[in-house]
């Protein structure tokens, strides 16, 4: 990056990083998995003075209107939207919902559902921060809203998207059942 000048990295990440959560909703000042992870990032900026902003994102979903961004229901599901939309579609006959064994209200687990082209509003939203010379910075795109169930996940994950709200200005604009009823058109 220095060879080409490159002074701002914005880094595409996953809650994921977050592991098993010690509270909710997730900010991005929980631990990241191995809890005491220090981050290489804080030498490398002070060194040379990069700006770099990393985006978690909560369980991407849906598609852009022109079907150029987001699922293809035609490949191999990798999450609940992506079976549905083959059942949809007719390349499934049914959706199966894996285990009750959780503790949250229904039993199956909870996650945060946002939709791709949010995810795409907060892509441009946090460029605007390489401008204020922002160092490290790092943002949860989330709706902050709890949403049921996949199998082999843990029990409960979704967003606390407070920071992204305030310093970048960016909010999720759809519901989960707006994100199913776009998903069709």
């Amino acid at each position: 990056m220095e060879e080409f000048n490159v002074k701002n990295f914005l880094f595409s990440s996953s809650a994921t990083v977050y592991g098993t959560p010690k509270y909710l909703p997730l900010d991005e000042k929980h631990p990241c998995i191995g809890d005491a992870i220090t981050n290489p990032y804080d030498t490398i900026i002070a060194q040379s003075e990069w700006n770099i902003i990393l985006l978690r994102y909560f369980n991407p979903v849906g598609a852009h209107k022109t079907g150029l961004i987001g699922e293809n229901p035609i490949g191999k599901p990798n999450n609940l939207m992506s079976y549905i939309a083959q059942v949809a579609v007719g390349r499934l006959p049914y959706v199966s919902i894996f285990g009750t064994d959780y503790d949250t209200p229904d039993g199956t687990s909870v996650r945060d559902y946002i939709h791709v082209v949010h995810v795409a509003i907060g892509h441009i939203a946090a460029m605007k921060q390489f401008e204020m010379n922002c160092g490290l910075k790092i943002y949860n795109l989330g709706t902050g809203k709890e949403c049921s169930r996949r199998a082999g996940n843990l029990a409960t994950v979704y967003a606390d998207p407070t920071l992204a709200a305030q310093e970048l200005g960016w909010t999720a604009q759809r519901n989960l059942d707006e994100m199913c009823e776009r998903r069709k058109s």
